[in-house]
């Protein structure tokens, strides 16, 4: 094959690339959000919880973490958490694990499970922003909001799906 044939090739390929037809590269490419930016107040026995560390974990394609302490009041905050993906240009379903743990003393308390099912922020609380009440000595609670399984030991001003029956 002449030198010239190889670039006319190198060419058009690349020409199909930037043109979408071919593929899209990462840095073009859309972004899903795993998490939605959360904040509230963390309480044990109706008290506010001092200098926990709360850190959450989301998973789709590799895990991703990140981490935040209360204040004094108990409350924290942590924004979304985003991933670049071509995924949106692909046939597949869309399903992101989502987890919260609180470390408070020489105690670990699980306040957040689920699975994300929407890529849109704010799925979570269809649509609203995610302000969270969350007392470590609750009983946990499964929801389903917008189709994805929430199990947790928070409230949040969200209307759950409704209860499917089954026969």
């Amino acid at each position: 094959m002449s030198n010239s044939r190889i670039l006319h090739i190198v060419v058009l390929s690349l020409s199909l690339m930037a043109s979408g037809v071919f593929g899209m590269s990462l840095t073009d490419a859309g972004k899903v959000c795993l998490f939605s930016g959360i904040s509230g107040v963390i309480t044990l026995d109706g008290e506010p919880v001092a200098n926990a560390r709360v850190v959450r974990k989301a998973d789709r394609d590799g895990e991703k973490q990140d981490e935040t302490t209360t204040d004094e009041q108990g409350h924290f905050s942590l924004p979304p958490m985003f991933e670049r993906t071509i995924a949106k240009y692909l046939p597949q379903e869309f399903a992101a694990s989502q987890d919260i743990t609180v470390f408070h003393g020489d105690q670990s308390y699980s306040i957040w499970r689920g699975v994300k099912r929407k890529p849109e922020e704010n799925t979570e609380s269809r649509g609203k922003p995610l302000v969270v009440a969350c007392e470590l000595h609750a009983e946990e609670k499964m929801i389903k909001v917008n189709n994805s399984p929430i199990i947790s030991l928070c409230t949040w001003d969200v209307e759950p799906d409704p209860i499917e029956k089954v026969f």
